[in-house]
Order: structure tokens, then sequence, then C-alpha cells
């Protein structure tokens, strides 16, 4: 039995079988959704949950043994590898501990202790360590060799201290233990660098701060190392003062048996063990426990974002409605678009309503004109900058022709500028002018959020929680399955998607979508899924990964427009011939369907589950997964952060949900913050379990900070907001601890720092 089958089967809590299936699919190059969606007999059912984390941690276990393989052979060919240090190395879970193993025998630069060892010295420093009661100066004089620079026994000493030193800083045992234990107790400290207070003013929370190393949440991590990036902040490990360093340095001593019994070598090992300890042990691991915070907090924030996107991707279509895009400005206009149930440009325009033009009553015409004339029903105001101005100004336009009975909606045109100046922007919309694809791709975005976003960069949608600070390989991994397992969860129409969209099905690579659209441009529409086979080099594979996803509406088999796989068309139709009725009689029948039993249809290929899936699929057939289609109302007048009070009931969208709370845009150009403690009245731990990005929520104002452009929100509607702490929905980091070597400085007061809602924002 494979061993990383099994570690990865005893990780997941599955059997070592569903492990050993999973990972011969994914090598055959099937991918998650399909194995997830069409292979759950083979499977047994794991879901696509669980394969990201199998195809996780089959990478990660991978290039563990990779790296493994390269350490033992290094360690051999310095003829050093002994059957006691392969089973070390045979047994290590993770990478560290395998560096750890490998840190004595790792190629490195000339070191003051590799050069006392060519002198001949290390006798005289594991002779010490083994033998204390040897007198040091006594045994040094026998190494005294003034040909090697040793001249004196304070020479050949200082030589055997670097060489014991190294010694104790390459054991990994000891390392691992210093480790975890430096990792619980520790504590991480900030100070303001001298002279940076006014330029580092955001994150001024952090000048004089300090938390336990083990609880720093994901954000102020990241704050933490944003700030001591950007030249603010010193941030430093705390082992608990000179208590805390010397307890650890006895943690070193009692490891190597060393201790101050009066023996003659006694006080010059402790000294090799303070040294060692300040010098080289610490330094190693306040680099090392660092490094850890950062990648749990980037794992943090990296899920954050990957769920923020998921919900977002996932949002309610307005669905084929011919919708009016406007892309808010002031001097330059507001830009307008219309595009039709599926999507085309039909109309655009520019319009200046707003300062310094101010041409209100001719906007309202114009717009009012392209409504009647294309059959408007919706109209997606971006919000950015004039997003207000301009929402009052369809405001009026509704008001005044309530025959065309319009519906305003305001839609984030987070990554419609990038998009606008994208090779793919150029390509779908040849003729249009930049600025006018904005408009395009915020009308769009309300018809369709899914097959919009899939066309712009996951990074430029601003759902993430420091999202430029996190490891780009690791983010864009995370972003790519999410958007991935979207796609697929929803299917895709092969005669009217775009490449961008196509590309992300299962099995199709980006090449292989152009070459799709290139083939539906030049011979009209799919009839069938099967006549995607005669697409240029897409092969059985392709189809077979991909074929499921695919929707033909209108085509010639209504099976087509369903997430039935064509592989599994056969069942169909022996239920049908079971059912004695046709296909049309069938599909939509719930009570009818009720009545099959899948286990009649079972065979060597498909399974109850498939069966299951396929009854489900007929019942409720070309059904989207997606939610009913809703928008929050902002309140009339209430469009700066200065007209804001306490106490207002406010409708509001969620930008952004984070570990500590969601954003909410309530209209005001500022995003308010409802705490995760002010998101329910019951305890919760993840504030998703509440609240999800893209969700329309109603929320009263705790507290507003028009200084400092804060808004405090709570969702716990019937309670007194005045009787509440103003503080209640902030998430300042906690106090520094009072240090006896000095008195503590005053603590800023007020919410978290400025840097995470404006980089929350994406800004």
């Amino acid at each position: 039995m494979n061993s990383l089958h099994r570690q990865i089967a005893e990780e997941l809590g599955v059997r070592t079988e569903q492990v050993e299936a999973a990972i011969g699919l994914l090598d055959e190059g099937a991918t998650v959704p399909f194995i997830a969606r069409y292979r759950k007999e083979a499977t047994q059912g794991l879901d696509d949950a669980s394969l990201r984390m199998l195809e996780e941690r089959l990478v990660y276990l991978r290039e563990l043994a990779s790296r493994r393989e390269t350490i033992l052979s290094s360690i051999n060919e310095q003829g050093k590898l002994t059957d006691s240090l392969r089973t070390k190395l045979l047994s290590a879970t993770t990478k560290t501990q395998l560096e750890d193993l490998y840190l004595p025998y790792k190629p490195k630069r000339r070191t003051k202790a590799q050069i006392a060892r060519e002198a001949g010295l290390e006798p005289l420093a594991m002779g010490l360590l083994e033998e204390p009661n040897l007198v040091p100066e006594s045994l040094a004089e026998a190494f005294i060799a003034p040909e090697k620079d040793i001249t004196d026994t304070r020479i050949a000493l200082d030589g055997a201290k670097q060489i014991l030193m190294e010694h104790f800083s390459e054991d990994a045992e000891l390392l691992e233990e210093l480790r975890e234990n430096l990792w619980k107790t520790g504590q991480v400290r900030s100070r303001v660098i001298e002279g940076k207070e006014q330029e580092g003013a955001k994150f001024r929370d952090y000048f004089d701060y300090s938390e336990a190393l083990a609880k720093v949440p994901s954000h102020r991590a990241l704050a933490l190392f944003r700030g001591r990036n950007d030249g603010v902040l010193i941030v430093e490990l705390d082992p608990g003062g000179e208590e805390g360093h010397k307890r650890f340095e006895n943690r070193v001593a009692r490891h190597f048996n060393i201790a101050d019994r009066g023996r003659p070598a006694d006080s010059w090992l402790l000294e090799c063990v303070n040294w060692a300890w300040k010098v080289k042990l610490f330094s190693h691991l306040d680099l090392d426990l660092k490094m850890q915070l950062r990648s749990k907090a980037e794992e943090t924030a990296i899920g954050v974002f990957g769920d923020n996107l998921h919900d977002l991707l996932l949002a309610a279509p307005a669905g084929g409605k011919a919708i009016l895009g406007l892309d808010p400005g002031l001097r330059t206009g507001v830009k307008v678009a219309v595009v039709n149930r599926t999507g085309s440009v039909v109309d655009t325009e520019t319009i200046y309503p707003h300062a310094p033009r101010k041409q209100w009553d001719q906007s309202l015409r114009v717009l009012a004109a392209l409504a009647a004339r294309h059959q408007v029903s919706l109209v997606a105001v971006g919000n950015g900058t004039a997003s207000r101005e301009t929402d009052r100004l369809v405001a009026d336009l509704v008001k005044q022709h309530p025959e065309l009975t319009l519906r305003k909606v305001m839609v984030s045109e987070a990554g419609a500028s990038v998009y606008s100046a994208s090779e793919l922007a150029s390509r779908e919309l040849p003729g249009l002018d930049v600025s006018l694809r904005g408009a395009v791709s915020i009308a769009r975005r309300l018809q369709d959020p899914l097959a919009e976003l899939v066309k712009i960069d996951p990074k430029s949608i601003g759902v993430g929680q420091y999202q430029h600070d996190v490891n780009q390989a690791r983010l864009a991994r995370k972003l790519d399955a999410v958007v991935e397992d979207c796609v697929n969860a929803v299917g895709v129409d092969l005669n009217t998607a775009s490449p961008a969209l196509l590309g992300r099905v299962s099995g199709l690579s980006a090449t292989q979508a152009e070459n799709i659209v290139a083939f539906r441009d030049r011979n009209g529409k799919f009839p069938s899924r099967r006549a995607l086979m005669d697409v240029p080099r897409l092969g059985d594979k392709t189809f077979e990964q991909s074929a499921g996803f695919l929707r033909i509406i209108g085509g010639d088999n209504p099976l087509d427009a369903c997430a039935v796989h064509p592989e599994a068309y056969g069942v169909v139709q022996r239920i049908l011939a079971h059912l004695d009725k046709p296909l049309e009689a069938v599909i939509g029948n719930a009570g009818l369907l009720a009545t099959v039993d899948p286990k009649l249809f079972i065979d060597d290929t498909f399974g109850e589950p498939t069966v299951r899936d396929i009854l489900t699929e007929l019942t409720k057939p070309w059904r989207d997964p997606r939610g009913d289609f809703r928008t929050a109302s902002f309140a009339e007048g209430v469009e700066k952060i200065s007209d804001l009070k306490e106490g207002m009931l406010l409708e509001g969208t969620v930008t952004n949900v984070t570990n500590f709370g969601a954003f909410v845009d309530i209209g005001v150009h500022q995003d308010g913050l409802v705490h995760i403690s002010a998101l329910s009245h019951s305890f919760i731990k993840d504030p998703r379990d509440v609240v999800k990005t893209g969700e329309t929520v109603k929320v009263r104002v705790l507290e507003v900070d028009v200084q400092r452009r804060r808004i405090s929100l709570t969702m716990r509607l019937d309670e007194d907001v005045r009787s509440k702490p103003k503080a209640a929905a902030n998430d300042s980091p906690p106090k520094r601890s009072k240090k006896p070597e000095a008195a503590p400085r005053e603590q800023p007061k007020g919410a978290m720092a400025a840097a995470l809602a404006q980089a929350l924002k994406g800004k």
C-alpha cells in the first residue's frame, strides 16, 4: 500500500481506496469538477472540497518526497548517510523537519566553525562537551599550532566555541522543540521607526503593539509585515524578555546535559550555550517563526479571498434582460452602454449631467430614449466616483418615466477599468472606445456576474484581504480553482460563451476555447454536444472532461441542455423505456420520476450515485444553482458619510467578508464594518456562516467617524445602539503589555488600521 496514499487518507478521514482512485484519475488528466460530478463511483463520493484538499496535499507530499530524495543523495555522496539518519529522513512528515535534519550536511559558505575544524579543533570542542571535568585551558594547550594561526589557548577555545555553537544550532530534535515552544509562548512586538510617525500614520495602531505569537490573526499579521516592508515598523519576536531568553538557554543546556555543577568546563560550556542561543538559534528561529506567522496569515487571507470570490461569482444573475449600464464620471461624463438579452452591445452614449456641464434634463431625455428604444428593464450604475450623483439621476428617470418600469441597481465596478484596457476587451469590442467598455462590463456583470467576471484577473475584483501582500503563486492557484469550480457548477452555454468563460470549463485550455469560438463563428451554432468533436485538435479525452459542463439550448437533443453527461444518455433511454414515455413527458415530471428505483439501472459502468444524479437532473432540468436575483435599495438623501446618523436603519450590499466581520456598501462611497460580534445575537466563529459577498442585508449605524472615514454597523437590528459601547465594531490590536524595563507608551484607541480598510477595498 502506498504510504503517501495512506497518509492523505488519514488526513482527510476517508478510505485509502478512495484516495488511490482519485489520484489515479488526477494523474490521467481528469479535473476536480469532472471527478466530483461524473466519477462518484470510482471515488465513492468524494466531493469537490475533499478533492481540492487531496490535490493540494498530493502536490505538497510529492514535493516533499522529491526533496527527500535530493537530500538523501547529497548526504550519501558526502559519505555521512547512516542507517539512523536515513530512518529519520524517511520519517520526516514536513519540509521543515526535513530541512532541520539536513542542516548539518547542507553545503554552506565557509563558517568560523568550519575553519576551526580545518585547524583540528573539533576534538577540543567535543572533548570538553563529553567530559566537563577537564580544564579547558589545560586541554587547549595541546592544540596550539602557530602554523595554523592558533597562537594561544584563548584562540583555540574560541575556535572550539564556534564548533559547539554550530553543533548546538544544527540539532534537528532541539530545533523542533524550541520552535514549538517559542511559537506557543513567544510574543510578536512592533514599534514605529523614529521619525516615521506622520508618514506611517495609517499603521498607528501598531506603533506600540504586542500580542501572543500563536494568536495573531491573519489581518494583523499582514498589517505588521506591510508596515515593516514600508519602512514604518520594526517587528520583533520576544521570547519573554531576559527571563525568556534565559529559559530557552536552559532548554539548550539541558538538551546537551550541560549544567553548572562546579566542574572546570561548566562555565565555558554554558557560555557556548549562551552564544549559540543569542547568535545562532534565536536569530534562526526568529526568521523561521516570522515566516511561519506570515505563511499562516497568507493561508487564511487566501482562503478568505477564495471564499469571497466564490460568493461573488455565484451571485444571482439578472438573466436575459436588456440592461442600461452607466459608468459614472464627473468632468469626463457618464459613459452609457445598452446590452440586449444576449449581452451584445446595441447602443452607446456619453452624457454630462454633473458639474461642470450640468446637463441634467438633457441626460434624462437621452436615457429615456435609449430605455424605450431597446426595451430596457434594468439600469446598472457603477459604484465608483460620482455613483450616488448618477444614482440620483436614474432615480429621477424612474420617477419621470413610470411607463418604462425601470429598476436601478448599484453594481460593483471593481476591475471594469482593467477589463476595458485588456486585449480580451479589444477583441470582444473592437469598434468601441476604451472609455465605453467599462459601461458594457457593468451592464453585463449585472446580467451574468460569472460570465463577465471570469474575464478579469480575480486579484482586480477587490474582494481580498491584503491580497497584494500574500504569495502570488499560491493565491493564483487558489483563485483558479475557485473560478473553475464555480464555472463548472453552473455550466456554460456552448453557443454564447466567450473564450474567457469556455477556457474555465473542465478539460478545456485557453487555446481550445479560442478554437471553439472560431469554429462557431465560421460554422454557426453547435446543434449538439457531439458536434464539438468537429472542432480541430479537440480529442476524445477533452470531450469526456468538458461535455457534461457545456449546454446546448434549443439543440437537437434536449439532454444537451442539462448536466447529464453524454456518456450516460444510454441510462436515460433505459429509464424512458422503463416508464414507456417519451423524454418530453418525463423531463420536469417530479411525481413520475419519484417512482423510479435507481437500483434498476445500475450496471458495470454506472452506479447508484450517478443514476440518482440523472434522476435529479431530469426532475429539475436546466436549473441554475445560483440564488434569486435581488438588489439593495440605498436610502434617499444618504449619499455621503456625513449624512449618516447613529441608529439609522439602512439596506446595503456585502462587499467583503473577513475573519473579523463584513464590509457593507450602504451608498456613501465608504463601506461600513459589521464586526463579527455584531453579525448575530448568537456566537459565530466564521462570519461567512451569516453573510456572503454580494448578499443584500439590513444594518443599523452604530458609530460614524467622519474624519477617519470609519463606519461601524450592526446587524443586531432590535438593539438600542445608544446603549452599546462605541468600540464594539472596532478591531484594534490589543494594547502592548507593560515591560519592566520601559514605561508603557500611550496606546492609540479606535478602529483597525486604516491600511486594512484600504487594502480590503482594493485601493
